[in-house]
């Protein structure tokens, strides 16, 4: 669900735009994995909100994102951290499910949250600044859970 890093890959996207082709990334193979669950802590006015995550760690995770997926658990969803605050602009092609994403500053504090992204929508979504980490949950769960912009996001080393 991640396709770019700035300009090399704005111009991609403007390309496939252009030219309506571009090699699918693969669906998720059948075969059994492991799956790394980070918890993430996110302090509301409400109160403490915990989500179990799956990290992106690979770059083909990062792409992939949580395409093809039919449902999402409650609290769980994906995390994208970067070695370094960058713009990161994602999209929701191959997206079943709407998804609200969270966009974390190297502070710990949400930058912006894309409340309910449309499925297979090609539409960049960013936060307009660099952030640290992307945090993927269900659409409506922030609302739900009572999250906002600018409330802090915390979670321990990933493990692996």
């Amino acid at each position: 669900m991640r396709f770019t890093r700035p300009l090399g890959g704005v111009l991609l996207f403007l390309s496939v735009i252009a030219t309506g082709c571009q090699a699918e990334p693969v669906a998720p193979s059948t075969a059994t994995r492991a799956v790394d669950l980070l918890p993430v802590r996110i302090k509301t006015q409400k109160g403490v909100s915990l989500f179990h995550v799956e990290v992106a760690r690979t770059p083909a995770e990062q792409q992939r994102g949580l395409m093809y997926r039919k449902s999402l658990a409650p609290d769980g969803g994906m995390i994208f951290l970067f070695e370094a605050p960058e713009r990161a602009i994602f999209w929701m092609k191959n997206t079943y499910i709407p998804l609200d994403l969270l966009f974390i500053r190297t502070d710990g504090s949400i930058a912006r949250i894309a409340a309910n992204a449309t499925p297979f929508s090609l539409e960049p979504i960013d936060a307009g600044e660099d952030v640290a980490a992307v945090i993927e949950i269900a659409g409506g769960r922030a609302a739900a859970a009572g999250i906002h912009e600018g409330d802090m996001v915390s979670w321990a080393a990933a493990p692996g």
